[in-house]
């Protein structure tokens, strides 16, 4: 049993029977009465997101997790298939689990899966904060327009389409962040 002091963003709980992880939360000190925790909870099982309220002191069940390696092999219709990298153990996620990150998904990308680990059970999967990736598709630079904060549409090796300032051309490597499904900056090979 844990109290609302040990929540925090990624933590899994077990509220109602069911399994959610905590994507937001916030500790408020209002100047009358209690303090209390507002969190966003995400169903594991549904994607379902809710916001709930913890009165400052309450107990929670926290579900025990384990993070184990794997690697991206392919994409089906039915979800995005990774491997063990220790056990060569086959896994299936849906595409809701991994978020907006899952266009940004490379063949070979090793990533991190969170199991429930009574039941075995993929929770989320957590991509690196950064990858690198490729341009495919860009209209061409214009030599001198750095100085300015404009952007152009770009698609990268995955499919996926970011806006990239406008130095940026067609065959370029370029980091991206996953959280926020934006432009880090140009790599340099």
């Amino acid at each position: 049993m844990a109290t609302t002091a040990d929540i925090k963003n990624g933590l899994c709980i077990v509220k109602d029977n069911d399994l959610w992880m905590i994507t937001e939360f916030q500790h408020v000190k209002p100047g009358k009465g209690p303090a209390f925790v507002r969190t966003k909870l995400k169903n594991v099982k549904s994607g379902k997101v809710v916001d709930n309220t913890f009165s400052a002191g309450h107990k929670i069940e926290t579900a025990r997790v384990e993070k184990r390696g794997h690697q991206f092999l392919y994409k089906d219709d039915y979800g995005f298939h990774f491997m063990n990298s220790a056990t060569f153990e086959q896994v299936m996620i849906e595409e809701q689990m991994i978020g907006k990150g899952a266009g940004l998904i490379k063949d070979g990308q090793e990533v991190d899966i969170l199991f429930h680990a009574e039941t075995e059970l993929p929770l989320t999967c957590e991509l690196p904060a950064y990858v690198t990736l490729e341009i495919t598709y860009t209209e061409p630079g214009i030599k001198g327009d750095t100085a300015t904060n404009a952007t152009k549409a770009a698609t990268l090796e995955t499919g996926a389409e970011i806006q990239v300032p406008l130095f940026i051309n067609l065959g370029d490597k370029i980091k991206v962040d996953t959280r926020t499904h934006s432009y880090g900056e140009r790599v340099k090979e």
